[in-house]
């Protein structure tokens, strides 16, 4: 099932599909690959399949709830959803939190007329990495099985590339949604900090999660995230700031870019990402932007600000249970969480104080240009047997990843296929752009989709193991 959301969704409106047939084609992968792919921790295929009937039903009356309507989708296991427990991937959370309860993007989906087909793997409580030792699938890249699909939204971003559903949710705290969209070779967006609500979400960072779309494309990003965006009660962050998605387009005249390299091309770094990188500047240039060099402010300081302010947050949830129940969390989960003790009230202030220098320090920035490009991450997937037999340090990654920065901040981030590595592992371009202006990121998004197959390749497993060239 490699259609992307919005193309299923024109195929449903036009007869040629129907949502039953959908559902039923991400059930057959999820049996044929979700052993090996790791993507699920609760399958509702009953549900999803009555969901699917249901949506066939209304389009043929005539009730058409918008682009979502009879799509298969994934949501992240930290998010409640009332038709199985919440579990986060660990042994630690009471299975009573958010039972029987949509969390309000949840309810928002299923209004929409979305077909939810199951609760998706992730890093225990949004950190860390797999545990060997815990009864809980160990999430796998389908590109590559080896290797790590990224985290901590690893199986939704697995899931959309094996083709076991066709967008889902994810949350992003230091690049959660773009690390496994990454590598996983599928599209993300990290919305503004504030603009979807992330209530009935277990919690990592209190001032730094965001919810937000995976999926195919740009345009499928901007559907879903046209259905969760908008002000909710239980939210005091959420501010009313509904989004609208916009026809896709392919010219980007007037648009301003600024290009980032300092910083981005760690030693270390894949020989294939400079060109990719580069190639992928080109074809925004094709598409009508101008582009100059920038310099990202304060860019160590800003990711420094977003480790402490992560583990800070973190250790408030977690200081009661990590006191009484050590050994049943994740090791690297763990050792995550442990840092937040290490950090003074002082220094958690300062980090504050950086994001705010950080914010004012980007408005300059955002001024000269509309869009910031980047790298995503600096390597292909990494091989994953050492993070599970803890002979490679995960934090040996965190130079090669480009993330956190943007979460200290707060403001949207695109990260979308630019290309591939010579074992043909994906590589990632970030675009980022001012808060609440999610759109001008998408529409460059969507330009380069236009002029580009990176985001239509899959994997040679999800193509029944035969490679598939975009």
């Amino acid at each position: 099932m490699s259609l992307t959301l919005t193309d299923a969704a024109a195929a449903l409106r036009a007869g040629t599909t129907t949502s039953r047939a959908l559902t039923e084609a991400a059930i057959a992968t999820a049996d044929r690959l979700d052993a090996r792919v790791g993507t699920y921790l609760a399958r509702f295929d009953e549900y999803a399949l009555a969901t699917a009937d249901r949506a066939d039903a209304e389009l043929a009356a005539g009730h058409d709830r918008g682009p979502l309507h009879g799509i298969p989708f994934g949501v992240k296991d930290i998010i409640a959803m009332a038709e199985g427990p919440t579990t986060a991937q660990s042994l630690v959370l009471d299975r009573s939190w958010g039972a029987g309860k949509d969390a309000p993007v949840v309810a928002r989906l299923k209004a929409a007329g979305a077909v939810i087909t199951g609760k998706t793997t992730t890093m225990e409580f949004a950190c860390g990495m797999p545990d060997l030792g815990k009864p809980f699938p160990v999430p796998r890249n389908p590109w590559d099985l080896e290797t790590w699909p990224g985290g901590s939204s690893s199986g939704t971003g697995s899931g959309v590339a094996a083709g076991m559903f066709l967008a889902g949710l994810g949350t992003d705290t230091a690049g959660s949604i773009r690390i496994p969209a990454a590598l996983c070779g599928i599209t993300g967006l990290m919305p503004t900090f504030g603009r979807v609500p992330k209530s009935g979400c277990v919690p990592l960072g209190y001032s730094l999660d965001h919810i937000g779309p995976m999926a195919r494309s740009a345009a499928d990003c901007a559907a879903v995230l046209a259905v969760i965006a908008g002000s909710h009660a239980s939210d005091p962050d959420c501010v009313d700031a509904p989004f609208t998605a916009e026809p896709a387009g392919d010219d980007l005249s007037g648009l301003r870019i600024g290009v980032v390299r300092e910083g981005h091309f760690p030693d270390g770094a894949d020989p294939a990402l400079a060109p990719a990188f580069d190639a992928a500047v080109a074809q925004l240039e094709a598409s009508g932007a101008t582009t100059v060099e920038v310099v990202l402010p304060l860019r160590a300081e800003l990711m420094t600000a977003d480790i402490v302010t992560t583990a800070c947050e973190a250790l408030a949830y977690h200081r009661t249970d990590m006191t009484t129940r050590w050994d049943d969390y994740f090791a690297a989960t763990r050792a995550m969480i442990a840092r937040g003790a290490m950090v003074s009230g002082a220094d958690y202030v300062q980090a504050q104080r950086m994001r705010r220098a950080g914010q004012l320090a980007l408005g300059r920035l955002f001024a000269e240009v509309d869009v910031v490009a980047c790298p995503t991450i600096s390597v292909g997937a990494p091989a994953l047997q050492g993070y599970l037999d803890g002979t490679t340090e995960i934090m040996e990654l965190f130079a090669h990843i480009h993330t956190g920065y943007w979460d200290s901040v707060g403001n949207p981030v695109l990260a979308l296929p630019m290309g591939a590595t010579a074992s043909g592992m994906p590589l990632s371009l970030q675009l980022a752009g001012r808060p609440f202006e999610e759109a001008t990121l998408l529409r460059a998004g969507s330009a380069f989709q236009a002029r580009t197959t990176h985001h239509l390749r899959v994997p040679a497993l999800a193509a029944g193991d035969e490679a598939v060239a975009a």
